[in-house]
């Protein structure tokens, strides 16, 4: 197998085991729409909002590992107003800006809720596609009382990579994600086995260098 088709087919054994979150089409009290660069997010979010008949649509993201430098304006400043401009009601869109990673969008999130007097009892992550294992571990771990479901774009590896996904930028964010399930298993996030096959392209990946966002060890 030719080098570049063997990083793929690893990458798309990390892709598809990210996303495998099943979507339900119960009612939900509120939308907490994840942030990233990915600027189709909002897209999912204001669909579960709908389709969910939700009451609220958080939008929670400051300027990540990933978007400092990319993005003018926080996560959640755009993705709210492209919700905005989906039809939702700005007066259901709240905005919290100063989430920098995926533990602070669900605790900031839920302290922006409580001040405010709203305590939810369902919710959905809308995420992009392989960060939607990862989001749901975090948020059941850290708002246990929320039974969380997560929304996520149907969409194949490759054709996400044709949305414009650099497929570097997308390597090391999969790789960095993948290896978090099983480092903060327990402590930020609740545990999710990984197979041994993911984790062998996990290492793989990392070995060839996508490795920009590994924790190292101490």
């Amino acid at each position: 197998m030719e080098y570049m088709d063997e990083i793929l087919e690893h990458a798309r054994v990390l892709y598809d085991f990210l996303s495998d979150m099943e979507e339900t089409a119960d009612q939900a009290d509120i939308v907490l729409a994840m942030g990233s660069r990915d600027l189709n997010v909002p897209v999912t979010a204001a669909r579960a909002f709908w389709q969910r008949r939700a009451r609220w649509l958080v939008c929670s993201g400051g300027f990540g590992k990933d978007t400092a430098a990319l993005f003018r304006e926080p996560e959640a400043v755009l993705f709210a107003e492209r919700c905005v401009k989906l039809g939702v009601p700005a007066e259901r869109i709240l905005v919290e800006d100063r989430a920098s990673n995926s533990g602070e969008n669900v605790r900031f999130s839920r302290a922006l809720l409580e001040k405010r007097g709203i305590v939810p009892r369902t919710g959905v992550i809308a995420a992009k596609p392989y960060m939607a294992k990862r989001a749901w571990a975090t948020a059941a771990m850290q708002w246990p009382e929320v039974r969380w479901s997560v929304a996520r774009s149907e969409t194949s590896f490759c054709a996400y990579l044709d949305q414009g996904n650099g497929l570097e930028s997308v390597l090391n964010l999969m790789v960095g994600d993948l290896q978090r399930l099983r480092t903060y298993a327990g402590r930020f996030q609740v545990p999710v086995e990984v197979p041994e096959a993911v984790w062998a392209s996990y290492e793989r990946l990392a070995g060839a260098g996508y490795d920009r966002y590994v924790i190292r060890e101490a």
